[in-house]
């Protein structure tokens, strides 16, 4: 049994304040649910990130994950309700078997690494590897951040350069950010969201395309129905996340 983290660093205030956004969340109309993952090693700012993203906080004191914990935020994408549930998974190895059973159903994920710690850098590729063996990694939306940009250049051992590079060979979405200034933090998460909402919309207009195709052969046959049609998910082709449109169709996702 997985024992999710209570979020040591909450105080009371801050846990009454998301029961009651949960209950809200739960009173409005919500159209899609999607799950994404953050992984990558320990001690990167994965945690960070994410409260900076569904709460605009940092907490220096912050500890590290112990196995699994999630947080929400809803949004609107494309006048639909969205709400993101986000996973935040342990990046120390004695972890790594619970968490692996947490990837399964994800539709984006994030890999982190720290632009300071090479060594985090380095383990990207066993981090994408893992996720697409225990993800669906056919349609799974997965994007490289470069966590801590905000440090002084004498102390980054990863170039952006390098990381892009790195980004395409993956067909990754790639950006930098900090959890510490929230530069880039928003943006990076809504390009993840946008890709994902646009796989799930494809995936939508071609079930109802397949449904109304075994209609019609169903009338074609008498009455008694075409054959079952399997449908395959959609492989993205996603390049650099500087290189994408969906940077540009950030203004059309409004956030509560």
């Amino acid at each position: 049994m997985v024992a999710l983290g209570q979020g040591g660093n909450r105080t009371k205030e801050a846990e009454e304040e998301a029961a009651a956004r949960w209950e809200s969340e739960k009173e409005a109309e919500i159209d899609y649910v999607f799950k994404v993952v953050v992984v990558g090693d320990s001690a990167v700012g994965k945690t960070q990130l994410l409260a900076r993203f569904t709460r605009d906080e940092f907490a220096l004191d912050s500890k590290s994950t112990i196995g699994v914990e999630f947080q929400t935020r809803t949004l609107t994408l494309h006048r639909k309700r969205v709400k993101a549930q986000i996973w935040d998974t342990a990046g120390q190895e004695r972890y790594r078997a619970v968490t692996s059973a947490y990837y399964r159903g994800a539709l984006g994920a994030m890999v982190v690494y720290d632009v300071t710690r090479r060594a985090t850098f380095e383990h990207v590729a066993r981090w994408v590897e893992e996720l697409r063996a225990h993800a669906d990694g056919s349609s799974t939306v997965v994007a490289l951040i470069g966590n801590k940009a905000d440090m002084p250049a004498g102390r980054r051992e990863v170039a952006a350069d390098e990381a892009a590079r790195l980004a395409e060979e993956q067909g990754l979405f790639f950006s930098e950010a900090s959890a510490l200034t929230g530069d880039n933090v928003e943006r990076a998460f809504l390009t993840l969201l946008e890709e994902v909402f646009a796989v799930v919309s494809r995936r939508a207009l071609e079930l109802d395309e397949a449904r109304r195709m075994r209609g019609d052969q169903g009338q074609g046959d008498g009455g008694r129905g075409g054959e079952v049609l399997s449908l395959k998910g959609t492989a993205v082709d996603v390049g650099s996340i500087m290189e994408t449109s969906a940077m540009k169709r950030s203004s059309q996702c409004a956030c509560s």
